[in-house]
């Protein structure tokens, strides 16, 4: 498989961060409470991601190890800035709706992890394409959840009424609970495919890489072994690596 269509599918499929590696489930399950919102969220931090992957691979080779996540975290504030301004100025209905969460891109643990991972590790045009891919894959799983949420909730899809669903409300499902049954549900779908696709002979590769527990390629830090994904970013970013 050519590398760039292998970030792709990486991203969306084989490592979907929503959906196999569970990263970034504050947007996840604040922000997805109709499908618009979940596509601008989506949308919003895979410009942040690309954005940053690429400055971060440019600058693997200057930033100093000891002082790397400081640095990340400039280089993706300043992508997020830029980002929150054009939000306000173009979109500025979205902009209201997603509130504080855009901002809080900064320390998503998608964003920080695929820098930390992959973007300080590899030259720009593949990490290029390994934001897409994870940018892309992160949209669609707050896309879905955000349909789901959307047409259970409120009858509607992308803000037009369902007239077989007009008086078909479960309040249940625009409140944070809903968000997690909805999220359970469509991971229970993955799993389901991926044990079909094992039973056919085809088994979906597991996922490997820092964020997904492998540190046996990690010659940067030890201090993430043994910890989940988000505390993997949090010990990194306090510099307890040896």
């Amino acid at each position: 498989m050519n590398k760039y269509i292998e970030r792709l599918y990486n991203g969306l499929w084989k490592e979907n961060p929503t959906f196999v590696l569970m990263l970034g489930m504050c947007p996840t399950l604040a922000v997805t409470t109709s499908a618009i919102n979940g596509i601008g969220m989506g949308l919003s931090t895979t410009v942040v991601l690309v954005l940053s992957n690429m400055m971060i691979s440019a600058l693997r080779n200057i930033i100093p190890d000891r002082v790397r996540m400081p640095a990340f975290i400039v280089v993706v504030a300043s992508f997020v800035t830029i980002v929150q301004f054009l939000m306000e100025g173009f979109t500025p209905s979205l902009y209201e709706s997603l509130g504080i969460y855009i901002p809080l891109i900064v320390v998503n643990c998608i964003i920080l992890g695929r820098a930390e991972s992959y973007a300080s590790k590899n030259p720009i045009i593949p990490s290029m394409f390994d934001g897409i891919g994870m940018g892309l894959g992160f949209t669609v799983g707050l896309t879905l959840i955000g349909m789901v949420r959307e047409i259970l909730g409120n009858g509607s899809l992308f803000g037009a009424t369902i007239t077989p669903l007009n008086n078909f409300h479960i309040s249940l499902f625009g409140l944070a609970p809903g968000a997690f049954f909805v999220l359970g549900g469509l991971v229970a779908i993955m799993n389901v495919i991926r044990k079909k696709m094992e039973e056919k002979g085809k088994p979906l590769p597991a996922a490997q890489g820092c964020l997904a527990g492998d540190c046996s390629g990690c010659t940067l830090s030890s201090a993430c072994k043994g910890k989940s994904a988000s505390e993997a970013v949090e010990s990194l970013g306090k510099g307890e690596d040896k």
